[in-house]
């Protein structure tokens, strides 16, 4: 019989993630698939279990559980991800925003609002935007107090992304640059930003972890040197651009934190240390040049 109603979809989802595999599913990801395809709110999986869908919305559901299955990420399917209770278009061009990366954003925001002094340029620079999450996160919570946010990336296409993102998140106060790490941007006689922040790539080349995650922008996830090459690139050209005690945060590998430390030092950074991420493995290290 043809799977019609919620709650008929609602068992065939608890059939699909009662298997114990490694490479399970999360059963959110059914359940916002559903509710993304009828359009409906999420009570409706509660309140409104005789929801018929048409031929149609259980095509399209199905097609849908099967690319999933088959490793297509479900935010790749709705075109949307939500950080920093915004939502942000997403595509193959982009890498899909983490929670663990709201962790960058919340320290650098703890650390602007810590400083004793006004900082001089009030410029902050986002290398290798993507999807623009971070850049635009930190130009929203910014903006009030006249941020300017340089955001680059070497792929034009997840720029398009990212200049969507802003707008649809009513942000203006960000300049989108394409460019290979620092390539662009112009060497002026004095550094010219407060902060710099990266969630480069940093998976190790060789991580069996890859293989699972195919649709995801490869060149975006993993780096030469057990992963920490294009870290090095932008730690070691940092102190060119950054203002006398300004900050650098970049997120990293949870294995990474007493690699990506010992490149801050060997920098001449100082204040050096490691954040957790909500799982509590190393995830974002800071620096301040002085």
């Amino acid at each position: 019989m043809t799977v019609s109603t919620i709650r008929q979809i609602k068992q065939q989802i608890g059939q699909l993630t009662n298997g114990e595999s490694d490479n399970q599913l999360p059963s959110f990801w059914f359940t916002d698939w559903l509710l993304h395809v009828i359009d409906q709110p999420a009570i409706a999986l509660m309140t409104d279990e005789d929801y018929q869908l048409t031929d149609s919305e259980v095509a399209r559901f199905n097609d849908g559980v099967n690319k999933m299955q088959k490793g297509i990420p479900l935010a790749y399917l709705t075109g949307q991800q939500e950080f920093w209770s915004m939502s942000f278009k997403v595509n193959e061009h982009t890498l899909i925003p983490r929670p663990d990366t709201e962790v960058l954003v919340e320290q650098v925001l703890n650390w602007i609002n810590a400083q004793p002094r006004q900082l001089s340029n009030k410029r902050l620079l986002d290398l290798g935007t993507g999807s623009g999450c971070i850049a635009i996160s930190l130009a929203h919570e910014l903006k009030q107090a006249n941020w300017q946010i340089v955001a680059v990336d070497l792929s034009s296409e997840a720029l398009k992304v990212a200049q969507h993102n802003a707008m649809s998140n009513n942000v203006a106060n960000v300049d989108f640059v394409q460019s290979s790490w620092y390539q662009a941007l112009p060497t002026n006689d004095e550094p010219q930003f407060d902060v710099i922040v990266s969630n480069p790539p940093y998976i190790d080349e060789t991580d069996e972890h890859l293989a699972h995650l195919t649709a995801e922008p490869i060149s975006a996830l993993s780096a030469p040197n057990q992963g920490l090459a294009d870290i090095e690139h932008i730690v070691q050209q940092a102190t060119t651009y950054l203002c006398t005690g300004g900050l650098l945060a970049i997120e990293h590998g949870y294995d990474q934190g007493d690699a990506v430390r010992k490149l801050f030092l060997d920098s001449g950074f100082e204040s050096v240390h490691t954040v957790k991420d909500y799982g509590d493995n190393d995830r974002v290290t800071l620096g301040q040049v002085q």
